[in-house]
């Protein structure tokens, strides 16, 4: 039988997300298991090239990570009642940043929201659900918006 006791659940603080964070408490409550709620913050890195100072970057990408740990803390308090749950905020590409926090932290299972985008979209923004399902070393469960 295999046994999940440790479980990445990657956000995008959308509408959306409280449906992903069931999901992750629901099986973290029925398997005895724990879990690190993700957000990965975008990285502004390839901005540096632009005539912006890499002085206003770094604030802002910093004034991000700020405001996102505080949203973090608070979607722990709403939707993780009762469950061990620790909450981390990093900057970067989001499908890698999910797989290294994965392989790191040795997670038995990752849950994340899919936008389910299609057509021109898919093609334009690509999907980080797929990149993760195509290149995790655990299982991956992705949960559609409603």
């Amino acid at each position: 039988m295999a046994t999940i006791k440790k479980i990445l659940c990657a956000v995008d603080f959308s509408d959306h997300s409280p449906v992903v964070a069931d999901y992750a408490a629901t099986l973290a409550n029925t398997m005895g298991g724990e879990i690190i709620c993700l957000y990965v913050a975008p990285s502004l890195d390839q901005y540096v090239g632009f005539h912006v100072p890499p002085s206003s970057i770094e604030n802002f990408v910093g004034e991000i990570v700020t405001g996102a740990d505080t949203t973090m803390e608070n979607f722990i308090n709403e939707n993780f009642e009762g469950v061990p749950v620790s909450g981390k905020v990093v900057t970067g590409y989001a499908a890698e940043e999910i797989i290294n926090i994965a392989d790191s932290e040795k997670v038995d299972m990752i849950i994340m929201g899919t936008h389910g985008r299609t057509g021109i979209d898919r093609i334009l923004f690509g999907s980080v659900a797929e990149k993760i399902v195509k290149s995790a070393t655990c299982p991956v469960l992705t949960v559609r918006p409603e």
